[in-house]
């Protein structure tokens, strides 16, 4: 039988039931399971048979959902987190610990950020930020021997920078390091960063996987393609670990999923919830479609905006003059997502006036689901950063982020060609 498609994998995959069982996978929503003979249990507390035995590290509904993220991203395994943030703090704390660092791209989303530069370095891990679009020479100079991680975003939020995976790629494969990305914004539709050379994947599956605002949650997907047996880098992967017994990380099939869920998951216990991954699991039904609308409008409204004389600037690869559009063509090249941003002429006043006009598009500390809504970075989602950061981050003050959603685009140009006329 041939591969199926993404669209296909999308409907279809992470539950396969048997005769007479549901259609649609049901909602475990148990924290306990009973076993009649003490050794299943045992061999579950020892990692030596697969089963649930308190939904902290896993749960059948939540497994559903991994089981379709992996299959959509191409991976080995994946882990449901209670959040994106969860989902990224787990994957560094696998990895990472006092005296170690990771190297991140600037140019993240400002949750991330102030993870990485504020909360990690309290717990003693450093973070060393670059330029995306710096020479490689540059970037590997923050690379030294305690360095765990190299993290970036497919499509960087707010700012829409494009990722150069193989520039990244090549760096992480000659040091030896893993290479993370977050690929909220581009979904495996769009990209699948596995093939590019990315060794783990992480989601904000509160995002366009769910697709409607409706389930918090984050996945960390493994792509099984990192060599961490005898890599001095990682230590831990391959020294006995006696909280499981002498387990040996590195011997495992999938050594980063086993310890993050063994170790990470069972000492904070982040998982995402039966009821959040069964909303998530539907949503993904659909994202295939919803990603091309998505894509069709944004770059409907992209066109409209960068014609727009009160608009200094716009950010969409979409756009042929746009900086990342030659990457966009090689690493999106079936379409490049709903967020975009884009300048407004003046100050921070007539971009609050232009979003207060809005009718259709409304004010939300939220992107990528099916309604269009908009924010200002800098004053909220991005208000902890300095001045001096939001520049690093590319987020200058007059920075509007549109979302734009799977309405009619004709009626999102009305609404922003309306509030436009108030500024």
């Amino acid at each position: 039988m041939k591969k199926k498609s993404l669209d296909t994998l999308c409907v279809q995959a992470g539950y396969s039931p048997r005769t007479g069982e549901p259609r649609i996978p049901p909602i475990i929503q148990s924290t306990t399971y009973v076993y009649e003979k003490t050794q299943d249990m045992a061999d579950l507390f020892d990692l030596k048979s697969d089963g649930y035995f308190y939904t902290r590290l896993a749960n059948p509904t939540v497994a559903n959902l991994e089981g379709k993220v992996a299959a959509l991203e191409g991976g080995a395994c994946a882990i449901g987190c209670a959040s994106g943030m969860s989902a990224t703090t787990l994957a560094v704390m696998t990895v990472a610990g006092a005296g170690d660092n990771i190297v991140c791209s600037q140019a993240v989303y400002g949750g991330t950020f102030n993870l990485f530069s504020t909360t990690l370095p309290k717990f003693g891990i450093e973070c060393r930020f670059f330029d995306p679009d710096a020479p490689s020479d540059e970037i590997e100079k923050l690379i030294d021997d305690k360095t765990k991680l190299v993290f970036c975003e497919t499509i960087a939020n707010p700012a829409i920078v494009v990722l150069d995976f193989e520039k990244i790629a090549a760096i992480c494969k000659k040091h030896g390091v893993l290479f993370a990305v977050d690929n909220t914004l581009a979904t495996p539709v769009l990209c699948r960063p596995a093939e590019w050379g990315a060794n783990l994947i992480l989601h904000s599956s509160s995002k366009y996987l769910d697709g409607h605002a409706a389930a918090l949650g984050g996945v960390i997907v493994d792509a099984g393609n990192f060599g961490f047996a005898n890599n001095p880098r990682y230590p831990s992967f391959n020294a006995p670990d006696e909280s499981y017994h002498g387990l040996v990380y590195a011997d495992c099939a999938v050594a980063f999923g086993t310890k993050c869920r063994a170790q990470m998951m069972r000492d904070i216990g982040a998982i995402m919830s039966p009821q959040n991954a069964f909303l998530t699991y539907l949503g993904c039904d659909t994202l295939a479609l919803r990603m091309a609308r998505h894509s069709e409008n944004a770059a409907k409204v992209a066109t409209y905006l960068a014609n727009h004389p009160k608009i200094e600037w716009i950010n969409h690869p979409s756009l042929k003059d746009n900086k990342y559009h030659k990457l966009a063509e090689k690493y999106l090249p079936n379409g490049q997502g709903g967020m975009m941003s884009f300048g407004i002429r003046g100050d921070v006043k007539k971009c609050a006036a232009f979003m207060e006009a809005l009718k259709l598009v409304t004010q939300e500390t939220h992107v990528a689901d099916a309604r269009s809504c908009v924010l200002h970075p800098a004053s909220t989602t991005h208000r902890q950063l300095s001045a001096e950061d939001l520049k690093k981050a590319g987020v200058p003050e007059n920075l509007v982020r549109l979302s734009v959603g799977i309405e009619s685009a004709d009626d999102i140009i009305d609404d922003l060609e309306n509030a436009l006329k108030k500024v």
